[in-house]
Parts: C-alpha cells; sequence; structure tokens
C-alpha cells in the first residue's frame, strides 16, 4: 500500500510540475508583457492542441476529448485468467480445498475450484464534440464470460469427480459521459469527465454445474460471472497529456468509479490510474508503453440465490489492486472515403497483483479497437 501512495504522488506532483507554467518571483508569468508574445504564445497553444487531438490514445484508454464532430470506435479486450492466488500468492487446489466453505456446513471445506477463465468485452463508443472544449459520448459495453473448473468430493481424499464448463454473456452496461476542457498551458492540456453508467446486465444467469455430490444440477452462477449487478454508477475522471516534445507525448488519467445505488449486491467501487508514453514511428504509426494501476474494493451485499462450496461465490473474494503494464501501436489508415481511420492494438501483462482473499490470478490482456472521425 505504501508503494502504491508513493506512485499516485510522484504521478500526481510530476504532472502538475510539467503543466505549470514558470513563473518569477512574484508569481506573474513570465513572456506574457507584450501582446507579440501573448498572440506567439496563443498560436503556439492551438498547433499543439490541434496535434493533441489527433494523437489517438493507447487503445486501452477510455475517455479521449475528441477535437470537433463525430467519432465512432468499437473496441475488443479479451483477458485470460489461469490458475489461482491467495492475498496475491500462488496456492495449490489441494491447499484449496482445506479451506473451510463460509457459505454453509455442506460440504464443510471448499470443493469447487476454478482452473481458467477467459472474459470478452466489446464496447461500442458514439462521440460528439460541439467544439474542442466539450464532447458528449454513449457508450455501450458487451461482456462474455468462459470458466473452467473441477469438481471433488467433499470428505475423504477429495477426489476429483469431473471437470466443467460454465458461460454467460449479455450487455452489460451504458455509459453517458460528457467531457469538457479543464486548462491548456502550452503543450500540456487539461481535461474532465463526468459520467452516468448503468449496470443492464442479468445478475442471476444459471448454467448447468458438476455439484459435490456428483450430480449435474443448474445454478445461479457465482458473482464474477454475472454479467451485471443492477447498480448506477458516478464516474469522475481527469486526465493531462503533454507534448515533451516534437515527438514524445506523456499522458495521465486518474479514474473514480463509485457506486450511487445498487440491488441486493454490486461490484466494489473502484479507481483507475493510467500513465501512457507514446510515440510516432512515422506518419502513420503511433507507439505506446502504459502502465495501468487498478485498486477495487470487494462486492458489496450478497445473493442468497450464490452459495455453491467456490471461492467465486465469496463476496469478499473480490477486488484489491493490480499494476499492468502495457504495450501497444495505432496505425492511421484511409480504410473508408475521407480517412481518419485508426486502428488500435494493445497488450498488458501483470506487474502486481494483490487481490482480496482468494482468487484467480490474471495471465494477460489483448485490446483491439477501430475508430474513425467524421
Amino acid at each position: 500500500m505504501k508503494n502504491t501512495i508513493s506512485l499516485l504522488f510522484f504521478l500526481t506532483t510530476s504532472i502538475w510540475a510539467c503543466s505549470n507554467p514558470q513563473s518569477d518571483g512574484h508569481g506573474s508569468i513570465k513572456n506574457m508583457q507584450h501582446d507579440e508574445h501573448m498572440m506567439h504564445e496563443e498560436h503556439d497553444m492551438d498547433h499543439a492542441d490541434h496535434m493533441m487531438m489527433h494523437d489517438p490514445y493507447p487503445v486501452g484508454v477510455m475517455g479521449s476529448l475528441h477535437h470537433e464532430g463525430f467519432m465512432f470506435s468499437i473496441k475488443h479486450g479479451r483477458m485470460t485468467m489461469e490458475g489461482n492466488i491467495l492475498d496475491g500468492d500462488n496456492i495449490a487446489t489441494a491447499d484449496i480445498l482445506q479451506m473451510p466453505n463460509p457459505l454453509g456446513n455442506m460440504p464443510a471445506n471448499l470443493s469447487v475450484v476454478p482452473e481458467c477463465m477467459d472474459m470478452s468485452m466489446t464496447m461500442v463508443e458514439g462521440m460528439y464534440a460541439f467544439s474542442k472544449d466539450i464532447t458528449f459520448m454513449l457508450m455501450g459495453t458487451f461482456m462474455s464470460k468462459d470458466m473452467t473448473l473441477n469438481t471433488f468430493a467433499p470428505m475423504m481424499n477429495r477426489d476429483l469427480l469431473g471437470q466443467f464448463n460454465t458461460s454467460s454473456s449479455d450487455l452489460s452496461e451504458l455509459t453517458f459521459s460528457t467531457l469538457f476542457r479543464i486548462a491548456q498551458h502550452g503543450p500540456s492540456q487539461w481535461h474532465g469527465e463526468v459520467a452516468y453508467q448503468k449496470s443492464v446486465g442479468a445478475n442471476d444467469q444459471k448454467d448447468t454445474v458438476l455439484t459435490p455430490m456428483n450430480m449435474m444440477m443448474e445454478m445461479v452462477l457465482p458473482y464474477g460471472m454475472q454479467s451485471g449487478d443492477g447498480a448506477s454508477r458516478l464516474i469522475l475522471g481527469i486526465t493531462n497529456t503533454r507534448k515533451i516534445n516534437e515527438k514524445l507525448t506523456w499522458g495521465n488519467q486518474l479514474k473514480r468509479n463509485a457506486v450511487l445505488d445498487k440491488k441486493d449486491w454490486s461490484y466494489g467501487n473502484r479507481t483507475e490510474l493510467n500513465s501512457w508514453l507514446q510515440y510516432p514511428l512515422n506518419e502513420t504509426v503511433n507507439l505506446s508503453s502504459r502502465l495501468k494501476f487498478v485498486s477495487q474494493g470487494a462486492i458489496s451485499g450478497n445473493s442468497p440465490l450464490i452459495s455453491a462450496p467456490v471461492q467465486t461465490a465469496n463476496p469478499a473474494n473480490y477486488g484489491g489492486e493490480e499494476l499492468h503494464l502495457g504495450f501497444g501501436a495505432n496505425f492511421k489508415l484511409n480504410i473508408f472515403p475521407d480517412g481518419n481511420d485508426v486502428l488500435g492494438i494493445e497488450i498488458l501483462t501483470p506487474l502486481m497483483q494483490d487481490k482480496n482473499n482468494l482468487q484467480m490470478k490474471t495471465d494477460y490482456q489483448v485490446i483491439v479497437g477501430y475508430q474513425k472521425s467524421f
């Protein structure tokens, strides 16, 4: 936790240090005393603004301020999880089977163990900018999840009874956002985001599972396999982009996703910090590297319908802190008339996974996307 706080403090102070223009000892801004200097700086700001607006962010970063007119994008992300960790450390299946079942006395211990999970997320986004200072966005997210699990006998030698798969898919959430410029100082630009997000996916999806009694039975899937939680959320964000030089752009974004109201249960509040560098290899290719930090709370509330002897049925086994490193590339192409087409790809791998209690271990994530401006 101390390392996390230090990282946040370092990035925040660095952003402010790079963004604020120099001033003299009396607090007056240098080089702004003559009209010709003011006109020259305004020209530079407009030029830098034009460059920033048309330099796409890494495909995995959401909430870029559009320049003017319409923009459409579609992004698809796939995340793979394999194996399990307890408080951030690897744990063997045999040790999981020794852990008590907190949701009931039968069986006394956990008896179903997840082996791997694939989660796909498709985001369709439409944006309209009245001007370079304000942009409105509507986004729909479709979620698909597949999990493979092993079921063990509840007593004696805890023999493996068999393996089974569960899956779910649905339109997960709708997000309405307003993006607005806060300030611009030369090559450095700030913009904010206020969004309302509504979970519309089902929170009681069922599938057929293999129980510890060696029977196939239809049950309500655990929380992590549901497409939604029925909650409404407020998203607040702030983003800074700065041209370090003619080639290199540094970006930082902080977002807070907080639950406004929920039904029986909801996924925990989420804070996400992204810091990235972007470098144009040539006129059509932009390369990027990104650090992504996520801190999320455990599930709030519970569902009486979810009670299987598996770790994913316990609301306490959700949330935690993760740090990921990503590398990506954006390609500016002329696929359709008028050009302005961008194809992007990004691959992220975890550097740190300090997840709460017993959870599956994240392996990697791949994001691809297409966007077009009109």
